[in-house]
């Protein structure tokens, strides 16, 4: 089996090959495995100022923070001043969403797995004071509610910033202060930034966005997103190394200084429920982490995506193997499967499955179940079906989806397997985005457009 240094040897001959292959202005990326951890860094941090990409620059870690949320909470499980199936609202009283009756049996636990089944792509700027995420969960008042808690799983943004606020009021202290002082500080980062003004003090990646499919990237208008959002991912930016001291402390959470016990390492990697089969998303999800059954496996990590950055974390825990990649915008998801596939079938015997593409023979014939109108906070969507026998969505985003500059686009639906449909988004790529039709609205149809969120079915 390959060794660390022949993964550090690859890396240094490709990755910025790979950068220009994908247009990536610039990414680090960091390996762990017999204990032992290899960086290697290539590119630009932003393109309007030519700077290099080294291996202490910081990006964004984006949802990934919701692990370092969640490790904050079970910080606090382990005190005993937190159970995972208190009642939200045994710690914020006031605590409210569109459905009163859902709002009043929310548990912590359902917020730790995106099972509290209210909407969560909720971004509102609250501001920059220290009670932005106050300001955001008292605004939740008329989220609407998609399904019994309990009932399914949807990636839910805002339910990690109502954890975010449960923490801060336990703790007496704000979200950036309880990362910095219960995990930052403990772990002994010192390339690590819970907002922009830590991150300005180091060499610190920009966002970059394509005007156009076929345009090169140029500098996000912004940094960040809202510090309103931070337990959820708006804000945390570290070196990729930085981030795999936090994970090798979850892999021996009982070494070094202890920032959470063996116990409830282990039990935030417990499947909690199931996610539809998508082709993207996890199998399961544990409590903040992100479950894989993969060939070679389990496998845990998470993704992050923000302003024209993304980050990708794996971790196979029976291996001690674990890979930090973040890049500054481009087709990251395709420098991620290319790094991700080889690092850990090199050092981990772990096969990464390919991403989605269409499956060879013709789409259903039936199609009335899944034609039809389906709506969220930042999306309406339209799927069709013409004489052919074809499926076509069409996406008009709006709320922040529309300020931030996404585009309307219509695109077939092509099978993938069982009820899981690709289309095609980038066609200089060959990218094909999932989606997936879950539940039964009770006449037939399905209930719900699964792409990670669950978009609800309009009633006729």
């Amino acid at each position: 089996m390959p060794t660390l240094a022949d993964t550090a040897a690859w890396l240094d001959e490709s990755l910025a090959e790979l950068l220009a292959q994908h247009r990536i202005p610039g990414a680090a990326v960091a390996v762990l495995a017999d204990g032992e951890v290899t960086d290697h860094a290539a590119g630009v941090l932003n393109t309007g100022t030519g700077v290099d990409s080294t291996v202490d620059s910081l990006f964004q870690i984006g949802s990934i923070s919701k692990v370092w949320t969640a490790t904050l909470a079970m910080q606090l499980v382990d005190e005993g001043l937190l159970g995972l199936d208190d009642p939200v609202r045994a710690h914020l009283p006031g605590f409210t969403v569109g459905d009163e009756q859902a709002a009043a049996g929310i548990t912590v636990r359902q917020l730790m797995c995106h099972t509290a089944g209210f909407e969560g792509d909720v971004f509102t700027d609250t501001g920059p004071g220290d009670d932005a995420v106050e300001r955001l969960v008292a605004s939740l008042s008329d989220v609407p509610q998609l399904f019994p808690p309990g009932e399914r799983f949807s990636y839910n943004n805002a339910g990690f910033c109502v954890l975010g606020r449960i923490i801060e009021v336990l703790r007496g202290k704000c979200w950036d202060d309880c990362v910095r002082e219960h995990l930052i500080a403990p772990l002994g980062l010192t390339h690590a930034a819970a907002g922009p003004y830590d991150a300005i003090r180091y060499r610190a990646a920009i966002g970059h966005v394509q005007p156009g499919l076929d345009a090169e990237p140029v500098p996000a208008p912004v940094w960040a997103l809202p510090r309103s959002n931070a337990p959820a991912g708006s804000t945390l930016a570290m070196s990729p190394r930085e981030l795999l001291t936090f994970v090798h402390r979850h892999l021996v959470a009982d070494s070094g200084t202890p920032v959470l016990s063996p116990e409830s390492a282990l039990a935030m990697r417990e499947p909690q429920v199931q996610a539809p089969d998508h082709g993207l998303m996890p199998d399961a999800l544990g409590l903040g982490w992100l479950l894989y059954d993969w060939t070679g496996g389990p496998v845990f990590g998470h993704d992050g995506a923000t302003i024209g950055q993304n980050a990708y974390l794996r971790v196979v825990p029976h291996r001690g193997v674990a890979v930090a990649l973040s890049a500054n915008g481009g087709r990251a998801l395709h420098l991620y499967q290319e790094v991700m596939a080889r690092v850990l079938h090199d050092l981990a015997d772990v096969v990464v499955p390919p991403l989605p593409a269409p499956a060879a023979g013709p789409a259903p014939v039936e199609v009335a179940r899944f034609v039809g109108e389906y709506t969220s906070m930042v999306t309406d969507t339209v799927v069709s079906g013409d004489d052919a026998g074809r499926l076509w969505i069409e996406r008009t985003p709006k709320g922040i989806l529309a300020e931030m500059g996404e585009r309307p686009s219509k695109n077939e639906l092509l099978p993938y397997r069982g009820e899981t449909f690709v289309a095609r988004i980038d066609p200089a790529t060959g990218y094909y985005q999932p989606y997936t039709f879950v539940g039964d609205d009770g006449a037939g149809h399905a209930q719900f457009l699964y792409h990670g969120r669950a978009d609800r079915r309009e009633r006729s």
